[in-house]
């Protein structure tokens, strides 16, 4: 028995290896001149300064990722020319899932669960990336179709008006952009939490797994 009709889940984070996508992005754009990154910083700078990139203004996803590069680069003394800042756009649909992903996705697709995806994306790079994806999804809810970035609830609130009335859990990693605002608006979460982080900040996530596979075992248990 299904313990929810749809799933949704994050992309880049949950599904998809978005650190390593990123690290290997610059790494190599870094070698090509002449340049060592230390990968950690550049992983710690990131996730700095792109929230900050999403929340000043809607602008397309490619657009978010080419200033991200330029503004790491430059904290980091990297001379990056700004003509060369769109590589980690053009590297995204490269980005690798995790190793359990597909796994998962396929056993919760053969216990008839509707999957969808909702994601702070564009369009046609979420569609490079579903290529690497080996299940088909009802829906997808992108930053592109809703003119924002979660952790807004317009993403949320398009799924909800999508779903109706049917049993609904949504599935991420990013404790910012997915579970803060799924709680909020009272949308069941589960937490894929892999590096096994710990939070004081009052929020509870209904659940919580150290990896999408565990939690696609749970879900299709009797």
């Amino acid at each position: 028995m299904r313990r929810y009709d749809v799933l949704t889940f994050d992309c880049y984070g949950t599904l998809i290896d978005w650190e390593r996508g990123i690290g290997d992005a610059f790494e190599a754009a870094a070698r090509a001149d002449g340049v060592s990154l230390d990968r950690t910083a550049v992983l710690r700078t990131y996730h700095e300064i792109e929230p900050a990139i999403e929340t000043d203004r809607y602008r397309p996803y490619r657009e978010v990722l080419t200033l991200s590069a330029q503004r790491v680069a430059e904290r980091l003394g990297w001379p990056l020319a700004a003509g060369r800042a769109a590589f980690l756009a053009e590297s995204l649909p490269s980005w690798p899932p995790f190793a359990d992903t597909n796994a998962a996705l396929q056993r919760l697709a053969g216990a008839g669960y509707r999957l969808a995806i909702l994601s702070n994306v564009d369009d046609d790079l979420l569609a490079g990336t579903r290529k690497h994806l080996g299940v088909s999804f009802e829906f997808v809810v992108t930053a592109e179709q809703v003119g924002s970035y979660k952790p807004a609830p317009v993403h949320f609130t398009t799924a909800r008006q999508r779903i109706a009335g049917a049993r609904w859990l949504h599935v991420a990693q990013s404790w910012f952009h997915d579970v803060q605002p799924a709680q909020a608006l009272g949308i069941p979460i589960a937490w894929i939490n892999r590096r096994q982080q710990r939070r004081t900040d009052g929020v509870r996530p209904d659940f919580e797994f150290p990896t999408l596979g565990e939690a696609a075992a749970w879900l299709t248990s009797a």
